[in-house]
């Protein structure tokens, strides 16, 4: 039987050329709201697993709660996840046409402000 023929690179090649040119192309500014967002991935990964393997007892405490000693919450962390998402949407340089031309500034000030109703609003709803 002759041997299968590969493609030259195939998924490896696909991803170095994707890394590449992520790595030159995307602003700094874009690489950190980046980072923050796969931050917010792995931390709402976590807290998943913790409450399906070890608790969730009590069940607001994975809503809104105390998850093993740290202040943070699985609907604070998909919130913030939302608001970083619509922040790195609004500065990206290739905005769609659905987008209105909106300052970084000002996007960044939105997610200032909407970051701090948030947490105000998950620190209430701990008591």
């Amino acid at each position: 039987m002759a041997p299968r023929k590969t493609q030259s690179g195939g998924i490896a090649g696909a991803y170095n050329a994707l890394v590449s040119t992520y790595a030159k192309e995307t602003p700094s500014r874009l690489k950190l709201i980046d980072a923050l967002l796969l931050f917010l991935v792995v931390t709402g990964v976590a807290q998943f697993v913790y409450c399906i393997l070890l608790s969730d007892y009590p069940f607001n405490s994975f809503l809104a709660g105390y998850v093993h000693r740290l202040l943070t919450s699985f609907a604070a962390t998909v919130g913030q996840f939302v608001l970083a998402l619509s922040l790195r949407m609004q500065t990206s340089p290739n905005k769609s046409d659905g987008f209105p031309e909106v300052n970084a500034n000002r996007a960044f000030l939105d997610f200032v402000i909407t970051s701090v109703v948030l947490h105000f609003f998950v620190v209430n709803f701990l008591g």
